[in-house]
């Protein structure tokens, strides 16, 4: 296994800066964000652009990453490829085109995103929305050798994204349902564990029943406020308490969950997504969230 980061926490930075530090202190693989340049969502990290696929220049790229001696993961955008409105599923679907053209220009294998969800329907009503839209996308990634890695976040964090969240692939029943729309091998999981502990599903089980559709993983840690618990209650999702946390001041079990992935013969990159509010506001902060997972996920990582 290899130890990257996504680098959407580095928004006013250039790839090229980004690479220099997190080669120097020891990181292996970059997740690289890919939103469009020209602004595109701007919702909590989300909205940086590390490499504009709208005219990607994959020398340049290649160039950054071998002189640093990293390398891609891969590319990252994680929109709404469900939205309810139209328009924002047009261009949410035509952006992610353009990043799994990236990515095969440059020979990445991955990109990761999420399958995207309208909060107002329920998930049979979801599930046609996803036949019209993922049919085709799978398709387009599979003939561009790219696989494409869902992530498993539920997307309920604020009022807007209420009641059922903006993300549908986020529990085996429904990634069941989905790989059974999509039987393809160019369509998998970005499994995150923290959104395991949120949801109280078993993450070692997940690994062992779900080894050959892992394409990539996130490191990111949960804690749930047991006071927030006791006011909100289960039925209120999350909301309230549940709070995201770098590797290591969490819940997760970092040494039994890569304990199962080196069992499920899991040998790619572990990807440390940083949404951690106590180590935000400054980049000296963000950098310091990433150190504190090196640190906390390196003596597992070989």
């Amino acid at each position: 296994m290899k130890l990257g980061l996504l680098t959407a926490p580095f928004p006013h930075r250039s790839l090229a800066h980004v690479a220099a530090w997190a080669a120097s202190e020891g990181f292996e693989a970059l997740e690289v964000a890919c939103w469009p340049a020209s602004g595109g969502e701007r919702r909590r990290y989300a909205g940086t652009s590390h490499i504009d696929v709208s005219k990607l220049d994959a020398d340049a790229v290649r160039e950054v990453l071998e002189r640093h001696g990293l390398e891609i993961s891969a590319l990252a955008y994680y929109p709404n490829n469900l939205h309810p409105d139209p328009a924002e599923r047009r261009a949410a679907n035509t952006h992610l085109k353009k990043v799994i053209d990236a990515a095969s220009a440059l020979g990445v294998g991955v990109v990761g995103t999420f399958v995207g969800r309208d909060q107002t329907k329920n998930v049979p009503d979801n599930l046609r929305e996803f036949k019209k839209v993922w049919p085709r996308l799978v398709a387009y990634a599979e003939e561009r050798d790219v696989r494409i890695a869902i992530e498993n976040c539920p997307m309920i964090f604020s009022w807007d994204e209420w009641p059922g969240g903006t993300n549908l692939a986020s529990t085996p029943a429904i990634w069941d349902e989905l790989f059974a729309i999509v039987d393809s091998p160019s369509f998998g999981l970005n499994l995150d564990p923290s959104h395991l502990v949120w949801l109280m599903i078993d993450a070692e089980r997940v690994v062992r029943d779900y080894a050959a559709k892992l394409f990539h993983v996130h490191a990111k840690d949960l804690e749930i406020d047991r006071e927030g618990l006791y006011r909100h209650g289960t039925v209120s999702l999350g909301m309230g308490w549940q709070v995201p946390r770098l590797p290591g001041l969490g819940e997760v079990r970092w040494d039994r969950f890569l304990a199962a992935l080196y069992r499920a013969g899991y040998d790619s990159v572990i990807s440390i997504e940083h949404e951690d509010r106590s180590f935000e506001g400054t980049e000296e902060l963000v950098q310091r969230g990433f150190l504190l997972a090196r640190d906390t996920l390196r003596p597992l990582i070989h």
